[in-house]
């Protein structure tokens, strides 16, 4: 199995993936159904999640059914306990849109809320996140997650949701962090190969590594950055019950109102 998701994420082109893999996971979390771990996205326990990942796929992490991976549900349970988005009607723009999010997403702000992506076929907007097709000042949230890892200015980009949203307004940006974590995050324009890429970056269509100066960067666009560990708060029983990261830092970043 390990072997099969490896190939098939390395090899299929993501917005090919986003069309064909919902069936299939739903066929294999038939077999996968007890009471080990649950999705809390949809509230449905397994004997294990599936493995997932590029080079190594890690083991019990993508839920069949929702397509979680451990950042999403840590996610879900961050939105729920720590900010307004389950009590009330935002204006929300998801850039690069999860599958597991989408459907909740859009029962909660209904027509507030806005996919964006430059390839996915499941956004409802395609946009360049260089320049994001809406005026200043009109979302109350904004949620993109692995994604400044891929852009070719990753500054630009998140001055670009600086602009979107409103005074008062927030934003929760994750990128992926690959041990040992440098301070300082490492791009060079000029590694172009593939192959190097993924050596490395850790992925051939990353174009940096981030470092522990990933927050300043935000901070460098205007926001307020605050630095949540709240994996660690849990505790290990609910760490467990859900599959989550343990030590994922959430970036919740803040515009001055």
């Amino acid at each position: 199995m390990k072997q099969v998701v490896s190939f098939a994420l390395r090899k299929i082109p993501r917005k090919y993936l986003q069309l064909i893999n919902a069936p299939l996971m739903r066929v294999a979390g038939m077999f996968l159904r007890g009471n080990n771990v649950t999705c809390p996205i949809i509230n449905r326990s397994y004997r294990k999640f599936l493995p997932y990942g590029r080079l190594n796929p890690r083991e019990n992490a993508l839920c069949p059914d929702s397509l979680s991976l451990e950042r999403h549900r840590l996610l879900w349970l961050y939105l729920k306990d720590q900010t307004n988005f389950f009590d009330a009607h935002l204006k929300f723009l998801h850039v690069a849109p999860e599958q597991c999010f989408m459907k909740q997403f859009e029962k909660q702000h209904g027509e507030g809320y806005i996919t964006g992506d430059i390839e996915s076929p499941l956004a409802k907007v395609k946009m360049d996140i260089h320049a994001i097709p809406f005026e200043e000042n009109i979302f109350d949230a904004v949620m993109c997650n692995h994604v400044m890892e891929h852009v070719a200015d990753d500054r630009k980009a998140m001055a670009e949701i600086y602009r979107v949203l409103k005074p008062g307004g927030w934003a929760i940006m994750q990128v992926p962090f690959f041990s040992p974590v440098k301070d300082a995050t490492f791009e060079d324009p000029s590694i172009t190969d593939p192959r190097e890429r993924e050596q490395v970056y850790g992925q051939d269509d990353h174009v940096r590594l981030y470092g522990w100066d990933y927050p300043d960067r935000i901070r460098s666009v205007g926001f307020n950055v605050r630095e949540d560990h709240y994996a660690e708060e849990l505790g290990e029983e609910t760490i467990r019950k859900y599959a989550l990261p343990p030590r994922e830092i959430i970036y919740f970043c803040m515009k001055p109102a």
